[in-house]
């Protein structure tokens, strides 16, 4: 997969003065299914890692309202999910890369493993094959939160 873009994550040096800085990150969520975005929710929590919190989650069920929300203002990271009816998170993917300039890092959400291939095409930064594990999605999340080169 493709390197992450810098994140605009704003990064607070810790209370104690060791460990790592704190990344605070705002993060979009697409998906026309309501339980898909629970779970990706419930899966990431507040702290997806223990110097990243998450600030803010904006929802999205439409591929026009995704447009339309990265168009209006930056997030840090965005959760496309392939397997969305209509416009599916992975040629949404595309779509944002190729159009966007700057575009934050993506995490696609594909329908198996064996679709990792489709994550390439679609120039996402990381993928995250359902069934989700908690573990495998906060831990996409803080990658590309923490501004890292992502191992495909």
């Amino acid at each position: 997969m493709t390197a992450p873009n810098a994140t605009t994550s704003s990064a607070t040096p810790p209370a104690s003065g060791a460990g790592a800085p704190l990344h605070r990150v705002t993060v979009l969520l697409y998906s026309d299914d309501r339980t898909t975005r629970d779970a990706v929710r419930a899966a990431v929590g507040r702290r997806p890692a223990k110097d990243v919190e998450v600030q803010r989650w904006h929802e999205c069920a439409t591929a026009d309202a995704v447009v339309g929300a990265v168009e209006a203002e930056r997030f840090d990271i965005l959760i496309l999910d392939g397997e969305a009816a209509k416009v599916g998170g992975l040629g949404l993917a595309r779509q944002l890369k190729n159009e966007v300039y700057d575009c934050p890092p993506i995490i696609v959400l594909t329908g198996r493993p064996q679709d990792s291939w489709l994550a390439a095409w679609s120039q996402a930064d990381l993928a995250v094959p359902h069934p989700l594990d908690p573990a495998t999605v906060a831990s996409a999340v803080a990658t590309l939160a923490r501004g890292a080169t992502p191992r495909a």
